[in-house]
């Protein structure tokens, strides 16, 4: 998108540029305390990778604010406001092999696994570098610096339940599904998971932030999907919701599990340069999917998690169409976790039900063309989940 189409307070690159500005101002030196609300564990150079904690350079009263995905969805925050409380936390890092069980992974656990924010005293090696970071799955990356010394300067409050969990000997999806089920959302799991706090002794390690979020997704939907089974089947619906420029319609049609994820970008913008839609495609049948979902990757698996929760509330199963559309509005990538609010503001919309899927497939084709003015019914027609099993084709897109 042209920055000129963006009023320049509210443009997210402008937004990270200040953001970054404002810590250089506020860092006094190589030595700052402040308080942590996460760790992150980097995946570059694995097993050995960066152990990092984020913190802003000075101690502010709204810190568990800067790492809080939920938060922001249900308060509807813009991308302006996130990529500012991102680009505002530094990454206090060293490198360490994931096997390693030294002084900092004790500090990155109690940090990770600690309900509220943890005050450290920060020692810097040199001041931090003031790069850009902005990725698919996690979220955005602000000031990174290479860590010579880190204390912590308050008690972290860890929840009984996860303090038991992590000293138990149980494997790592034994941990997050029962964690799930007491409570805990995924967003606080990833960080028990990543920080090498979940599984059997012998095997534990620290799992890289990046692989942790999607490796938490899969699991909850697999722990989700063994429930779904027995349940009656679904009526023809669809639902529909957004988030920064997100947006998703997502049609239920009866029958036995099975779910198949569409990402469409829009023509020309930053995301499609071209003039025609562009997709990308992913899908599993009522046995679950066994391999990695290469084309839609983590976020195949944030929406199946958002969508298994509607359907484990309604007490049903079915066969899942989800369409997502990128739209010009995502100026920049804030993370997997877009994915799983944006559907879950669909899921808590009112659906529309249909007498047939027929009437399910042409409402979402007029969907398509009114609210993006693009034809979907080729990309309709390269759909598994609607043309597997029927007797007569395409002929339900005539």
């Amino acid at each position: 998108m042209n920055i000129s189409r963006l009023s320049r307070d509210s443009h997210p690159i402008l937004t990270k540029t200040k953001a970054v500005m404002k810590v250089k101002k506020l860092l006094p030196g190589e030595r700052f305390q402040s308080s942590s609300p996460t760790p992150f564990i980097g995946h570059s150079g694995y097993p050995y990778v960066n152990v990092g904690l984020l913190a802003p350079p000075v101690m502010v009263d709204n810190v568990w604010e800067y790492d809080a995905p939920l938060h922001w969805s249900a308060q509807d925050y813009q991308i302006p406001k996130i990529v500012e409380f991102r680009s505002s936390l530094i990454n206090s890092r060293t490198k360490a092999s994931v096997k390693s069980r030294d002084r900092m992974l004790e500090i990155s656990q109690e940090v990770g696994l600690s309900s509220i924010p943890v005050d450290i005293d920060v020692t810097l090696k040199k001041k931090p570098e003031f790069l850009a970071a902005f990725d698919n799955i996690a979220m955005p990356l602000g000031p990174y610096a290479e860590l010579k010394k880190v204390e912590l300067s308050s008690t972290p409050k860890i929840p009984h339940k996860v303090d038991k969990v992590s000293n138990d000997e149980l494997k790592a999806v034994e941990g997050i599904t029962y964690l799930y089920d007491s409570g805990f959302d995924e967003h606080y799991l990833t960080k028990v998971l990543s920080v090498g706090a979940l599984g059997l002794d012998k095997s534990k390690r620290m799992v890289p932030t990046k692989w942790s979020i999607t490796a938490t997704d899969d699991m909850l939907g697999k722990h989700i999907h063994k429930e779904l089974l027995d349940l009656p089947e679904v009526d023809n619906l669809a639902f529909y919701g957004s988030y920064l420029g997100n947006y998703y319609l997502v049609l239920f049609f009866p029958g036995l599990w099975s779910y198949e994820l569409f990402e469409m970008y829009t023509p020309r913008t930053k995301w499609n340069k071209s003039p025609k839609l562009h997709y990308m495609t992913d899908h599993e049948d009522m046995n679950g999917r066994k391999d990695y979902a290469e084309s839609t990757a983590g976020g195949y698996y944030a929406a199946r998690l958002g969508i298994m929760e509607k359907l484990k509330s309604m007490k049903r199963q079915g066969r899942v169409l989800a369409l997502r559309f990128i739209t010009e509005e995502y100026t920049n990538p804030l993370g997997v976790w877009v994915v799983r609010e944006a559907v879950r503001k669909a899921m808590k919309a009112k659906p529309i039900q249909f007498s047939g899927k027929e009437l399910a497939i042409r409402y979402a084709k007029s969907f398509a063309s009114k609210k993006f003015g693009q034809d979907i019914t080729e990309i309709l027609q390269r759909s598994i989940l609607l043309t597997k099993g029927e007797q007569k084709g395409l002929v339900a897109f005539k």
